[in-house]
C-alpha cells in the first residue's frame, strides 16, 4: 500500500461512516461536508477545488450602502416583489451597458441568487404551453439545476456539447426541437464546468432557432464578463458579454451578484426578461399562475410563491454596486481577473504531474483561464479520479454529475490560495508517482 498526504485508514472509515453510496457521484455539498470531517479527524488542510465559493472581498460600495438601508429601517418593511426601483434601473442600464441589450426596467426582477432566478425559471418557462414538457440542457452544466427539476417533477433531456461545436451545433439541437416536446433551452456562458465560451456564431444558432420553434432560452450568466481573453470591463464600449439576446427575442438571463460580483453571502441576483417575452400571454400558463402574460406569471408565481421578494436591504447593496459599475467607477472584471491568473498557474500544475485538460478548446481557440477548469488522469474515470484524490488530501467534483459524457473532474480556482501552490504540486507529485508505479505493476502482471 503506498504512503498518501492523507492517512489511508481515516479517509476509509468517514466513507463509510459518510453513507454516500458512490464517494464519486455525490453532490457537491456532500463531498463538502466529508472533506471537512477528514480534515478535523486528521488535522490536515485539503486543496478545496469542489465547490465554486467565490475567494474575493465584497466591494465596500455595496456593504455601505445595505448598512445605510439597514440604519434608514428598510428591515420593518416587506420590498416589493418586483424589486425596489433603483435596483430595476441600474440593472436595466448594466445590460444595456454590458451586453449592448435594450430591456425595459420591468422585465429586470431580482431573484434570491441565481439558484431562485433558474427556479422560477423552469416553473414558468417549462409551463407555458402543455405540449413541450421537456427542458433541454445544453451540458456539461451545473448539477443543481437537474435537481430543481426533479423536485418540481419536470423532466429534460440533455447532450454533451464537446463534439458539436460551431456549425455542428445547429443539426444536434434541431434533433430535439422537432420533436415538439422542447420548452427551453439552458446553459451558461462562460460554462460551468467546462469553461467552455459560445462562440457569435453559436449563439446566432440557438437564437435563430430558438424563433424558429418558439422555444425560450435560459441563459445563465453566473460568470458574467469572466472570459478574460478580452477586455469586457468599460460600460458601453465594446467588446460587451456575448448573448444570445443578440438573435432572440425569446430569452431570459439569470445575473449573478455572486460570482462576478462577489456578494455571495446574500443571495442576490435577477431575472432579466426580454420586452417581447415579458409581455407574452400563453394560456397554458392559467393552469398554475393567476396571469397568463410571461412576466407578471413570474412575478406572481414562483416570485411571490418562493420568497416574496429579496431582502430588502441587499437589493439597496447590489443596486448601489451596479451604479458603480454603470457609471465607471468601479471595474468589477479587474478584480475577478484574479480567477484567471490562478487557473493559469494551476492547469500548469496539474499538466506538469501527469494531468490532462479535458474541455481544452473553443472551436479553433485555445480555451480562456477562469474560474472553473476540467482535468483528467489516464486511463481513471471521474468519479475515480474523485475518490482517489481525497488521500492525497484535494478535493474535487466529477464531470459525469454535470451532464458531461467524458471523463475527468471539474476545478474550482476560487477556494485555493497562492501558498497551497507548492502544496498541491508536491501532492499530485505523489498522486503521479504511485499511480506509475500501479500502471508498471499492472503492466508486468499482464506479462
Amino acid at each position: 500500500m503506498h504512503q498518501t498526504p492523507i492517512n489511508i485508514e481515516t479517509v476509509d472509515r468517514l466513507k463509510r461512516e459518510s453513507g454516500i453510496a458512490s464517494i464519486g457521484k455525490a453532490s457537491i455539498r456532500e463531498l463538502v461536508k466529508l472533506v471537512n470531517q477528514i480534515e478535523s479527524a486528521t488535522n490536515s488542510q485539503f486543496v478545496k477545488m469542489e465547490m465554486g465559493v467565490p475567494g474575493l472581498a465584497t466591494p465596500s460600495i455595496a456593504i455601505e450602502a445595505e448598512i445605510e438601508a439597514l440604519r434608514n429601517g428598510v428591515t420593518s418593511i416587506y420590498p416589493n416583489i418586483e424589486g425596489i426601483a433603483p435596483l430595476k434601473r441600474e440593472a436595466a442600464r448594466f445590460v444595456k451597458n454590458f451586453l449592448d441589450i435594450d430591456v425595459r426596467e420591468e422585465g429586470c426582477i431580482p431573484t434570491v441568487g441565481s439558484m431562485q432566478g433558474g427556479m422560477a425559471a423552469f416553473m414558468v418557462a417549462g409551463r407555458y404551453d402543455k405540449a413541450k414538457d421537456n427542458v433541454l440542457f445544453i451540458d456539461p452544466g451545473f448539477p443543481v439545476q437537474k435537481n430543481q427539476l426533479k423536485m418540481l417533477g419536470m423532466k429534460y433531456e440533455t447532450f454533451d456539447v464537446y463534439n458539436y461545436r460551431g456549425e455542428k451545433l445547429r443539426s444536434k439541437l434541431e434533433k430535439y426541437l422537432q420533436q415538439g416536446n422542447i420548452s427551453c433551452i439552458i446553459y451558461s456562458n462562460p460554462n460551468n464546468p467546462s469553461w467552455v465560451c459560445f462562440t457569435e456564431k453559436e449563439l446566432q444558432i440557438i437564437g435563430d432557432l430558438a424563433t424558429q420553434y418558439d422555444v425560450v432560452v435560459i441563459e445563465d450568466l453566473a460568470y458574467f464578463a469572466m472570459d478574460f481573453r478580452t477586455d469586457k470591463s468599460k460600460p458601453g464600449v465594446p467588446p460587451y458579454q456575448p448573448t444570445v439576446a443578440k438573435y432572440t427575442d425569446n430569452y431570459l438571463m439569470l445575473i449573478s451578484g455572486s460570482k462576478a460580483f462577489s456578494y455571495a453571502g446574500q443571495r442576490i441576483g435577477c431575472v432579466v426578461i426580454s420586452d417581447v417575452l415579458f409581455s407574452r400571454r400563453f394560456p397554458d400558463l392559467k393552469r398554475y399562475f393567476p396571469s397568463d402574460e410571461f412576466g407578471k406569471a413570474m412575478i406572481f408565481g414562483p416570485i411571490y410563491g418562493l420568497s416574496s421578494g429579496v431582502a430588502h436591504s441587499v437589493q439597496y447593496g447590489f443596486a448601489a454596486l451596479l451604479k458603480a459599475v454603470n457609471d465607471g467607477e468601479y471595474n468589477f472584471v479587474k478584480d475577478t481577473r484574479e480567477y484567471g491568473e490562478k487557473a493559469k498557474v494551476l492547469k500548469q500544475v496539474f499538466e506538469q504531474n501527469g494531468f490532462h485538460i479535458v474541455y481544452d478548446r473553443d472551436e479553433d481557440k485555445i480555451l480562456a483561464d477562469g474560474f472553473y477548469f476540467t482535468v483528467g488522469y489516464q486511463n481513471l474515470t471521474g468519479e475515480e479520479l474523485v475518490e482517489e484524490l481525497l488521500y492525497y488530501g484535494i478535493s474535487a467534483i466529477s464531470l459525469s454529475t454535470t451532464g458531461s459524457n467524458r471523463e475527468g473532474i471539474r476545478a474550482c480556482v476560487s477556494q485555493v490560495v497562492r501558498s497551497q501552490f507548492d502544496v498541491l504540486n508536491e501532492r499530485l507529485k505523489k498522486f503521479n508517482e504511485n499511480h506509475k508505479v500501479d500502471k508498471a505493476v499492472a503492466k508486468s502482471a499482464a506479462l
